[in-house]
């Protein structure tokens, strides 16, 4: 029986840990590319939020870059507001899209809101899902808190959104 010098079997050894070593790291790399998207989870236990348009949990992967964007409302450029829910609703998230668009991201980017209504009521929401709806048709719906109002920054003003977006 042939034996091998120490000195060959601890450089033989060496070579399977660097190479199990290396393959672990390599395979955490694609692991970590195909990770990098959120998750919007909504747990048993909890209703069911999709027919309001909106996820319970969003999980956003380090390596990430949040974005914020400032409460958005339903004014035009030139500052003026339509006194309709629902035109204001659009136009809002047209703003939104514009200040995601100014940073290379779309509404799939969007993983927090917080709606601010005014006199808010069920019509509301029935117009805010449908709309929403629009935006998201895979129903993968960002996070949203909806905060019912008296009154918001500008008179006649009655929606505002901010978002939290991520960037790969």
């Amino acid at each position: 029986m042939r034996r091998f010098p120490r000195r060959n079997i601890l450089i033989a050894a060496a070579a399977l840990a660097l190479t199990g070593t290396l393959f672990i790291i390599f395979k955490s790399i694609d692991m970590e590319k195909e990770t990098k998207m959120p998750a919007f989870i909504n747990p048993p236990g909890l209703y069911d939020p999709a027919p309001n348009a909106y996820s319970h949990i969003a999980v956003v992967p380090a390596g990430n870059t949040l974005v914020f964007i400032a409460g958005q409302g339903g004014e035009t450029a030139d500052g003026s507001l339509v006194n309709d829910f629902r035109t204001q609703l659009k136009q809002t998230f047209s703003n939104l899209d514009a200040a995601l668009k100014s940073q290379g991201l779309k509404f799939s980017d969007v993983v927090k809101l917080t709606t601010l209504v005014v006199d808010h009521n069920e019509e509301k929401l029935k117009i805010l899902t449908e709309e929403s709806l629009r935006i998201w048709p895979d129903k993968k719906f960002p996070v949203n808190t909806l905060i019912p109002v008296p009154r918001l920054a500008l008179d006649g003003m009655l929606v505002e959104i901010d978002a939290t977006a991520v960037k790969r």
